[in-house]
């Protein structure tokens, strides 16, 4: 028997609707190279209407181990595509995805960026700009210098555009 939410809706279909989202783009995050388990905590907290769930919660949705649940959200904390917070009032840990966590994903992507950097220097410095394998590390180098201040052009009209939606607030 099918039950009715507080709007109307049939909970049992919607359920099964976010549950076939979080599968569906669960399995394109892994063919875009993330693994299973984090891939599918992704998914499920951005289908959750709130945004934000326990590692129990978690767990009952996705039919997991705590431990899976567990490496799963230490994975995307590291990320930054999850953040962990107290839940009020209790000793559980609740997670959430924020609405602008692409952005954040992409920006804490700086950071190794420009580490990839000063290794590729080091290494053109190291093994010369003149030889065959430090022209390959510098053309490296160059594409990541060049990235780097694409992204940060990216993440400005990203910001602005979100305006006109409607999103900053």
């Amino acid at each position: 028997m099918s039950t009715r939410g507080a709007d109307g809706t049939d909970e049992r279909a919607a359920d099964e609707a976010r549950s076939r989202f979080v599968e569906r783009f669960a399995a394109q995050l892994v063919e875009a190279g993330m693994t299973r388990m984090p891939a599918r905590v992704f998914a499920a907290l951005l289908a959750s209407d709130s945004g934000a769930l326990t590692s129990a919660e978690l767990g009952t949705r996705l039919q997991v181990s705590p431990a899976a649940i567990s490496g799963a959200v230490r994975y995307l904390t590291q990320q930054h595509m999850v953040s962990r917070e107290r839940e009020p009032g209790t000793r559980r840990d609740l997670f959430r995805v924020h609405s602008n966590q692409w952005y954040e994903a992409l920006t804490n992507r700086d950071s190794v960026l420009k580490r990839w950097e000063d290794s590729l220097r080091e290494g053109v410095d190291s093994l010369g700009a003149d030889t065959p394998a430090g022209r390959r590390i510098g053309e490296t180098l160059a594409f990541f210098e060049f990235v780097q201040v694409e992204l940060a052009d990216l993440m400005e009209r990203w910001r602005e555009h979100r305006k006109t939606l409607g999103l900053d607030g």
